[in-house]
């Protein structure tokens, strides 16, 4: 059984493999070109999805057809292209022309997930022992399509990773004269308000000490965000101890979950599913 519905990986694989550059089956420089063949791009791409979807190692999900040595490579490989953020970037750009994105009401919120094996962007979490954690400062758009995350040690206070988050916005291209942040009580400060003024934001921030449901405002979108993307084993719990490998998980997840999901509400295609993803 596949990890994900065919009516989904064949589009999703068909722009992927439009960004991969053209390799030759044998390497040109063997002496008899009868060298073992080149393992083919879409058996890793299938064990990309299987290592994000359930978030095992890379030992257990290697088979005959691919190695786990082949998978990290490859990955590697991709990484140094920018083929996972260009995918990305495509999606949030086709998401934007057919169903449109709410970029005047846009939420920042930080989430911490555990992270075992440590790596470059970990720190002791304040809510989990002290154990190795990874937080990331998530910003959505006013429907919650993730549209960027900055990644921090989770001892890291949400306050401070607030402007790096909103640097973010200035990938997105045009943006609306009048945009609104939403934001919660651990932003609620001062600086917090002279960043956003200075940028020509305006905050909608909730008050420290004061109680209130979080649908008061439309910051519930971030956090469904979040509950989204912990629904891949491999980001709820990583491994991964560089921050570009763990960018490009966030990259795939994003455009698997969040933007298809969306575009089931609005509109038809062949073979879309009677439910939605």
């Amino acid at each position: 059984m596949p990890v994900l519905p065919s009516w989904l990986t064949e589009p999703l694989w068909d722009q992927f493999a439009l960004l991969l550059p053209a390799r030759p089956v044998y390497h040109p420089d063997h002496p008899l070109g009868c060298h073992r063949r080149r393992i083919s791009d879409r058996i890793v791409f299938d064990k990309m999805l299987q290592l994000l979807r359930f978030g095992c190692s890379y030992q257990a999900i290697a088979d005959t057809t691919c190695s786990a040595t082949t998978i990290r490579s490859r990955r590697d490989e991709w990484i140094r292209l920018g083929v996972f953020a260009e995918f990305k970037r495509i999606a949030l750009e086709c998401y934007d022309r057919i169903v449109g994105l709410v970029l005047d009401r846009i939420a920042v919120d930080g989430a911490i997930t555990k992270a075992p094996g440590g790596g470059e962007v970990t720190g002791h979490s304040p809510v989990d022992r002290g154990k190795q954690g990874l937080k990331r400062s998530g910003m959505t758009d006013g429907y919650g399509i993730p549209l960027g995350r900055v990644l921090a040690g989770a001892n890291r206070h949400d306050s401070p990773l607030l402007a790096p988050t909103l640097d973010l916005l200035d990938d997105l291209g045009p943006l609306p004269d009048d945009i609104t942040v939403h934001l919660d009580a651990g932003y609620d400060s001062d600086k917090t308000r002279a960043l956003l003024a200075e940028r020509g934001l305006h905050g909608r921030i909730a008050h420290k000490g004061e109680k209130a449901p979080i649908q008061a405002s439309q910051r519930w979108h971030v956090e469904r965000t979040h509950a989204w993307q912990n629904a891949f084993q491999r980001l709820a719990r990583c491994y991964e101890r560089r921050a570009v490998v763990i960018d490009a998980f966030f990259d795939l997840a994003d455009t698997v979950r969040s933007v298809i999901r969306r575009a089931w509400m609005t509109h038809r295609w062949d073979g879309r599913p009677h439910r939605r993803p």
